[in-house]
């Protein structure tokens, strides 16, 4: 029983929903820019992901040039997953 009290799940999920349908009664081009620019701000590299990724390319690359992984052909990858 909440008397009346929103939680702040709650109240975040109201505002976004409110946000929503502000958004549906914009210009097609301005909806896109909405867009744009939220996708933008969830592209920022973390960079512990960053520093990891680098490491596991690098060790990558050091095990192909040990002769320890094979190149595959890059036609060859996507015919496999073509269908």
């Amino acid at each position: 029983m909440s008397f009346g009290v929103s939680t702040e799940k709650e109240d975040t999920m109201k505002s976004v929903d409110q946000l929503a349908k502000k958004a549906m009664g914009l210009r097609p081009t301005e909806r896109i820019r909405l867009v744009e620019a939220i996708l933008y701000s969830l592209d920022k590299p973390d960079p512990e992901i960053e520093k990891s990724w680098i490491a596991e390319s690098e060790a990558r690359y050091k095990a192909y040039k040990r002769g320890e992984l094979e190149a595959i052909d890059w036609e060859e990858i996507r015919k496999r997953y073509e269908r």
